[in-house]
This record gives C-alpha cells, structure tokens and sequence, in this order.
C-alpha cells in the first residue's frame, strides 16, 4: 500500500511538473516575436505580452464574436488599413481576400497588433496613462476613448479616474487586468 501511495505521489509531481514546463512553454513561445515587433514600433514588450494573454492566451487559432482574428484578435478592417498604410501592395489584396489567412500567422499578427497600438499611443501621447487610454481604444474604439476622456473641465483625466470612467464593464476589466499584469511583469523585471 506505501508503495502504491509513494508511486501515486511520485507521478502526481511529475504530473505538476509536466504542466508547469509545458505553461512555461506556452506563454513564452512568441516571445522573440513580440520583442522584435515591440521594439520596431516603440512599445514595451511587457505590455503587448499582457495585451496577448489577455486576448487569447497565446492560442493563434482564435477568431472573436466580432470576426477578429489571432493571438491580438486583430479585426480585417485593420489588417487592410495596415495593409494601405504600408505600401504592402500584395498584403493588402491578400488581407482583402483572406484576412484569416494573413491574421492567422502570429508574426503578421503581431506585427499589425503593434502597429495598432503604435497608432493608438500616438494618439493619446499627450495624456496622463496613456497606456490605459490605448488599451481601452484598442478593446472598445478610439471613439469611446474620446468620450470616457471628457472630465468637464481643462485637465484630461488621470489613469485612475480615467478607468474609472470607462463605461462598459467588459472594457473596464480589460484595461485594469492588463495593467496589473503589465506593472508586475515591470516590477518583476520581465520574469514572466
């Protein structure tokens, strides 16, 4: 019976063990990825990581409710605009004619998901978070950024008050996991 009870524990920590390498595994795999599309377009590679974990966990078979596609659940629309704004002639038909095609392969896809929320932070450089800010436009659409960024009087919101004016609930979460997971990846120096 001692050895039946000592097997079985043996095997439940190579068990554990066997799962805790594979998630490592898992969550780092396209981290060279993301470094190099995180620095081409000025981002922090922390942050994208935690806008990846948040979207799909890092599966890049993913499409979402609203047709968006991959590991950052890039939508066509923005595939094509990227496509456009790149002179990538061939792309840009390509991301026409088979936007899962180009959205499903996790360096396209992650190239575009920076470009994206390089356009984003650009466009809310000159406000306080403006992580938080590129967050909630890159979940809900800069247009709702722009409402939730009305304070009533001159100085814009600051992070804080900022997500606490977001009003979808879905959106609010968004932004605040992300956050934390990307201040404690900071904090941590990158050991994620």
């Amino acid at each position: 019976m001692r050895r039946i009870l000592l097997a079985l524990l043996l095997l439940s920590v190579a068990l554990a063990g066997g799962v805790y390498l594979f998630n490592r595994y898992w969550i780092h795999r396209f981290d060279a990825l993301i470094a190099r599309q995180a620095t081409i377009y000025q981002l922090e590679p922390d942050l994208v990581w935690s806008v990846i974990y948040q979207e799909t966990y890092f599966k890049p078979w993913v499409i979402g409710g609203a047709g968006e596609i991959g590991l950052m659940q890039i939508t066509p629309t923005v595939a094509r605009t990227w496509a456009q704004a790149t002179g990538f002639k061939e792309l840009s038909e390509q991301a026409a004619r088979d936007p899962q095609g180009v959205l499903s392969d996790p360096e396209r896809n992650i190239q575009i998901g920076c470009w994206y929320l390089e356009k984003l932070r650009e466009q809310y450089r000159d406000l306080p978070g403006v992580e938080a800010r590129m967050l909630a436009a890159y979940n809900a659409g800069p247009s709702r950024v722009t409402e939730w960024s009305q304070t009533g009087n001159a100085r814009p919101a600051n992070e804080e008050d900022f997500i606490g004016r977001i009003g979808i609930p879905s959106t609010k979460i968004y932004v605040s996991e992300i956050m934390a997971r990307y201040r404690a990846l900071k904090a941590d120096g990158s050991n994620k």
